[in-house]
């Protein structure tokens, strides 16, 4: 199963990202340091996350879902530094 997921964090950002092996334990690669610095060190101890796969799907091709996360990615405005944390594609 390939999916696309969005990740909430405590702050209400979030990062979308996708997943091509269906992997349960896979969160993806959101920017370390930007999350960093919206949280200080006593938050940090103790936070949830919140994974929701947006999108599925058994027979897409890896473009395929590559071009859906480009797609939510825009859409949801994750790109966009005062609501979410990729740092791709570029915010137009």
């Amino acid at each position: 199963m390939k999916w696309i997921y969005k990740l909430t964090f405590p702050n209400n950002k979030i990062y979308v990202g996708m997943d091509l092996t269906g992997s349960l334990g896979y969160f993806g690669s959101p920017h370390s340091k930007a999350i960093a610095a919206d949280f200080p060190p006593e938050q940090r101890r103790d936070m949830t996350i919140r994974r929701e796969i947006i999108w599925e799907s058994e027979t897409a091709t890896d473009a395929e879902v590559r071009a859906k996360e480009i797609e939510f990615i825009n859409a949801l405005g994750s790109n966009n530094p005062t609501t979410g944390y990729n740092k791709w594609p570029k915010l137009r």
